[in-house]
């Protein structure tokens, strides 16, 4: 278990159960986004059978990223894990070039 180990240190997390909760957070999320983001498709018009895949993933990915941002951090104050995904999203935000939101230290 030397990866959870890694991981803990990484994400400066105290105990497994905490670290089981986040990855639970994590699959959630990414199962989540990609089941909110059909009916978003079919609301911009976006169909697999009418478009050009060229343009139908594009189009799919640019709803899916934005959709899975927000999911991440309302799933994990769900599970209780609020400032974790919180300050994970701002770090994520920060390398994305959003400069607000890079901590300072």
């Amino acid at each position: 278990m030397e990866w959870m180990k890694k991981l803990k240190e990484k994400w400066l997390i105290k105990s497994n159960f905490q670290l089981i909760i986040i990855l639970v957070v994590f699959s959630i999320t990414g199962s989540l986004a990609l089941w909110v983001a059909k009916p978003l498709l079919n609301l911009v018009g976006a169909n697999a059978d009418t478009l050009s895949l060229w343009i139908y993933i594009p189009i799919r990915i640019a709803i899916i990223f934005p959709t899975y941002q927000v999911l991440i951090v309302v799933v994990g104050a769900l599970f209780g894990q609020f400032e974790f995904f919180w300050n994970f999203e701002k770090k994520m935000l920060a390398h994305m070039g959003f400069k607000q939101f890079k901590d300072k230290k």
